[in-house]
């Protein structure tokens, strides 16, 4: 459910009009119609728009009346999978009367061009797509520019006739409700997100007289939005492998699902198989098998790109979906890990202490990757100054300058090597794919630690000079208690903690993941017997310690670490644990994977700005689980190797209940519906049930959120 506003400012002269003779506001009505909107509602005045948007409970999709597009434009708009508000940007900055300014796909700032602390990167496109949690925002956005007008004299219908210092060009009233939606010192743009959704292929033109009018509809006439929308199913920017290797056919196939009526969902199943039925045929070994492993790897690689593809292109999106998704993509790559690890056991070789290396890498560069995400997203919100945003003129800024004139050199040399080098997850699956048919299960394993254990160092040093740079209260918006995983033992330090005076989380998190591996450093050297197990408790008692600054801010320039810091100690206990009581490889690896399952659904949920898991609290938290582990070491085998497996166990069966009960579409009341068509009260026609600006309308039911198939920790990867 949608609701649309057709903004419609006064304009000299005669209503603009289509080549068919429809009034160009009619034609926007039937689009936006076609786009998903359930109703559109007409009126150039801020004071109705505002009693519109503090009434209604579902997305808002503002629309200027001087748009020229495809209807798929407002589509895509429309049913953009990212959350909250999303605005349509034109790529040339003089495209539209205002100039806008991105960061990280975020609308950081909207106005003039010299007022924006930096050159433009586009321009308004005359439409805005607002999300439940942020009606509030568009309400108070709508009284700040009505504030503004009264004091200047200007007034909402005579909207056209204000200049805003793009050549040429005069704002609108949309374009002045998102300059002060993207102003992170207002009271409506502070607490918001603003997320971009350029124009590709497709058409969208502002227009302002007839003869533009003209060329605009000419443009969209000249382009076949079908083949136009196939094309934008394939990401704009993504790694080496996938777009020379997989892109370059995979719509076909994308296609074909379509005309099949395949889901979203069911391509991920499918891609689900194929991997699982690679990971048996690693673990079989002889080269017959491996070939036909690596080929159907390569196969399921390229259906989980077609998912997301095929959802891009249907438009069908769900919460359900996109969890699936990211979620899949792990669980497949370490299914793979897995049966490699068989593969070379079968071969004499330490299969499973190379896969537990591999889980365990990379998931704890995974949670880099994800809390340095939401660095980056939080600076790209502070207001900018000529230098950028929080420059400090230092290594780290002179790198983040570099890195970004890099990837603004789309197809260079340098760009497919930046991207390249972090070790993506299409070069992750090509890697394994050609070294295990090639050579051996082992040669992939050992390769992928390698490649895998450089790509780390690599975005940590620049990440951290980065980060340091930026010089942000970062983490501040996040509930980092809950996404560090912390449980009952931990919070019960917090309390402790709060006002002892800590400086920060990083230190203990630190001093918890240096105890754990030196523990499993004295497990691996053989000191697992007799009393070297009294380790592990004296062990988890220093990494318990990571909790008394759980509830202290995570505003350092480096506490994006904490998270990651956690998952390596209590990764790195679990194998020592696990080592100390010669607990079989298997039991650790399964271990390990039903930890990084919790620690994925939490990551997503962070990138997503979902709601907590149902059953996050019965995860018992990494305290909780070290506890547990410290008296498994303790009774010692086969009881603790028992328990080891029991407590797998118990983790999967959460995830998984929590997987089918946790991601159905939340309930919310909703008010009664209008009884009575209605007008508005200047006597034009509103809409099919629009109402009167005294307020008869209460309200309605919101769709679920959305969520983009693909968009999963992995493509943090990429952000050297």
């Amino acid at each position: 459910m949608m609701l649309a506003i057709l903004l419609t400012p006064t304009r000299p002269g005669p209503p603009l009009t289509l080549a068919g003779g429809k009034p160009l506001a009619a034609g926007l009505r039937e689009q936006l119609r076609a786009a998903g909107a359930r109703d559109v509602v007409l009126t150039d005045d801020l004071a109705e728009l505002a009693v519109l948007a503090g009434t209604v409970r579902e997305p808002v999709l503002l629309c200027s009346g001087d748009l020229v597009a495809h209807t798929a434009v407002l589509r895509h708009l429309g049913t953009s999978p990212m959350p909250g508000t999303v605005a349509l940007v034109l790529p040339d900055p003089d495209a539209g009367p205002v100039a806008v300014l991105e960061d990280r796909g975020q609308v950081v700032a909207a106005g003039p061009a010299d007022t924006l602390g930096a050159a433009p990167t586009g321009a308004s496109g005359g439409a805005v797509r607002v999300g439940v949690a942020d009606l509030p925002a568009l309400v108070a956005a709508a009284h700040a520019v009505a504030e503004a007008e009264a004091r200047t004299g200007i007034h909402t219908p005579a909207a056209g006739a204000v200049a805003v210092g793009s050549p040429g060009g005069t704002s609108t009233v949309l374009d002045r409700l998102l300059a002060e939606l993207a102003r992170p010192d207002s009271a409506a743009g502070s607490g918001i997100t603003i997320f971009a959704s350029r124009v590709r292929l497709l058409v969208a033109r502002r227009v302002a007289d007839p003869a533009e009018l003209a060329d605009a509809e000419a443009a969209v006439a000249a382009v076949d939005s079908d083949r136009a929308e196939l094309r934008l199913s394939v990401k704009e920017k993504d790694d080496f492998f996938t777009t020379y290797f997989v892109s370059t056919w995979s719509p076909w196939v994308t296609k074909l699902s379509a005309r099949l009526r395949l889901t979203p969902t069911g391509v991920t199943a499918i891609s689900v198989a194929f991997a699982v039925a690679a990971a048996v045929l690693f673990a079989l070994g002889g080269r017959p098998a491996l070939v036909a492993g690596a080929i159907l790897l390569y196969l399921g690689f390229m259906l989980d790109c077609v998912d997301g593809q095929l959802a891009r292109y249907t438009r069908h999106f769900s919460p359900w979906g996109g969890w699936l998704d990211t979620i899949a993509d792990r669980a497949k790559e370490y299914l793979v890990y897995a049966g490699l690890a068989v593969g070379v056991e079968r071969a004499g070789g330490p299969g499973w202490a190379l896969g537990i290396a591999a889980i365990t890498l990379q998931t704890v560069r995974h949670m880099t990757d994800t809390w340095y995400g939401a660095l980056h997203d939080e600076a790209a919100k502070r207001p900018r100054t000529a230098a950028g945003p929080g420059a400090t003129g230092g290594l780290g800024d002179r790198l983040s300058q570099a890195s970004n004139r890099v990837q603004a050199d789309t197809g260079s040399l340098t760009y497919w090597l930046k991207r390249t080098v972090v070790f993506p997850i299409g070069e992750r699956w090509a890697l394994i794919a050609l070294t295990v048919a090639i050579f051996s299960p082992l040669v992939s394993l050992v390769a992928v630690l390698v490649w895998g254990g450089l790509a780390a160092a690599y975005t940590l040093a620049l990440r951290t000079l980065r980060a340091r740079s930026m010089r942000v209260p970062v983490l501040t918006r996040v509930d980092t208690m809950l996404h560090r995983d912390d449980g009952p033992a931990a919070r019960w330090l917090a309390v402790l903690g709060r006002n002892a005076g800590l400086s920060g989380p990083l230190p203990l998190a630190v001093l918890a993941a240096v105890a754990s591996a030196a523990l499993l450093g004295a497990g691996l050297a053989g000191l697992g017997s007799g009393h070297a197990r009294w380790a592990v408790p004296l062990a988890t008692l220093v990494v318990l310690l990571a909790g008394l600054p759980a509830a202290v801010p995570h505003a350092g320039a480096l506490d994006w670490l904490v998270p990651a810091a956690l998952r390596a100690a209590e990764y790195l206990l679990v194998i020592a644990a696990g080592v100390l009581i010669d607990a079989d490889g298997a039991v650790i690896f399964a271990l390990l994977f039903a930890l990084a399952l919790r620690h994925y659904d939490l990551t997503a949920r962070l990138e997503k700005r979902e709601r907590a898991p149902l059953l996050g609290s019965l995860g018992l938290g990494w305290d909780g689980r070290l506890i547990v582990l410290s008296v498994a070491v303790l009774v010692g085998p086969p009881a603790g190797r028992i328990v080891l497996l029991l407590l797998a166990g118990y983790l999967l069966a959460i995830f998984v209940v929590n997987a089918l009960r946790g991601w159905v579409p939340r309930d919310v009341p909703g008010p009664r519906q209008p009884t009575a068509v209605e007008t508005r009260t200047d006597g034009q026609p509103g809409s099919d049930d629009a109402l009167a600006v005294a307020g008869a309308r209460e309200g309605y039911v919101p769709a679920s959120g959305e969520w983009d198939r693909g968009a999963s920790p992995a493509e943090r990867d990429r952000d050297g």
